[in-house]
């Protein structure tokens, strides 16, 4: 992907582009009227990575875009600001620069940097090396920490330094709600801010009513939505494969006193078994599934969607809930599950505006 190019004069238009090709892509699926909703034209995204390049005494941050004249391999792109990156991303990086060109200790065999930033302003800084760490690199880090006012991790090879904590708190606001939200350095979080608050937005308001009824979510994350969809059910029973995307989605849950869910760390094939009694053990027995009574699932799945078996397995529940990263898959997915569910609302969320990626958001209703 090339490095984008960001206009905010034609926002509108890029964005209007893509409503056309979510409109086509879908229009077979008899989809109801799309719900779009727009980013913030720049200084969206809340987390970035750039390589560290060298070209003789110089020295400066770098993405990659494809060679025109050798199509199978990359060039570096120099990126001294980078409009799509959050404002306060954009604040530190010349800062950062300075002080790795000017401190030895901190630049030498230094070869990525990677931002984590909130809407607050806090951030949290990456800095990835070919070479072990020492107390003599700890001690210029965390002077930088103090000049900057963010905070650093140093990785190398077997090893990561963290000098005061792994995560930043995001605060969302959702229906004039703050939700408070751990996110972890080097794990998944969504990276445009404004779009996750629409998000959470749609997801709660297309879950009204559900009250008195349970809700299951796969692929859950830190609990992003989890978290705010909570009160719209009775009960929550969330599934997730990674150790620290759980561990930060109970952290969330404290967080914001959500007492109604049970994260439990098990694949959604896992889960699918457990739900045919076809997989026991004591994860199994904690989730108790004989007290649940779910009208809804919802599904965020990675870019390469659900499989056939998946698709059946959602099948079961009376509503479902997909968030989809890949409008390709989404519609291969749709084509299955619309033959007993109905398409009741449709969203796209430009989670990244400038290039060719669409977010969307389906809610789909068993037929009568």
């Amino acid at each position: 992907m090339a490095v984008p190019v960001v206009d905010p004069a034609r926002y509108g238009e890029q964005l209007e582009a893509k409503r056309e090709r979510i409109i086509n892509q879908f229009a077979h699926l008899e989809a109801p009227e799309l719900e779009v909703f727009a980013s913030p034209a720049s200084h969206y995204r809340m987390r970035c990575e750039f390589r560290i390049w060298r070209e003789g005494d110089e020295l400066f941050y770098a993405m990659f875009e494809p060679d025109p004249e050798r199509p199978d391999k990359k060039r570096p792109v120099r990126v001294d600001q980078f409009p799509v990156a959050s404002e306060r991303i954009n604040e530190l990086m010349p800062l950062l620069l300075e002080a790795v060109r000017e401190d030895a200790v901190l630049g030498r065999k230094l070869f990525q940097v990677d931002f984590l930033t909130t809407l607050s302003g806090e951030a949290l800084i990456t800095l990835i090396y070919h070479r072990p760490l020492g107390e003599d690199w700890e001690a210029a880090a965390r002077a930088l920490e103090q000049r900057l006012g963010v905070m650093i991790i140093g990785r190398s090879r077997k090893q990561r330094l963290v000098l005061s904590r792994n995560h930043v708190w995001e605060h969302l606001t959702v229906e004039g709600r703050e939700l408070h939200y751990q996110q972890v350095e080097n794990s998944f979080t969504q990276p445009n801010a404004a779009i996750c608050e629409s998000m959470l937005g749609w997801a709660l308001d297309v879950t009204r009513n559900s009250e008195d009824r349970d809700l299951v979510e796969l692929y859950c994350g830190n609990g992003n939505f989890t978290v705010a969809l909570a009160k719209n059910f009775r009960r929550v029973l969330a599934t997730e494969i990674s150790r620290t995307s759980v561990a930060s989605a109970k952290a969330n849950l404290d967080a914001n006193d959500v007492d109604n869910v049970h994260v439990s760390r098990m694949s959604a094939e896992e889960f699918s078994l457990a739900l045919k009694g076809e997989k026991g053990g004591r994860r199994v027995a904690e989730m108790g599934l004989a007290d649940y009574d779910f009208s809804t699932v919802l599904v965020d799945p990675p870019r390469a969607g659900l499989d056939d078996e998946s698709c059946d397995q959602l099948s079961g529940y009376e509503r479902i809930i997909y968030i989809s990263c890949n409008p390709d898959t989404l519609v291969d997915n749709l084509a299955r599950l619309t033959r007993t569910h109905s398409i009741t609302r449709f969203a796209l969320f430009d989670q990244f505006p400038w290039t060719h990626h669409c977010e969307c958001g389906v809610l789909l209703e068993r037929r009568v």
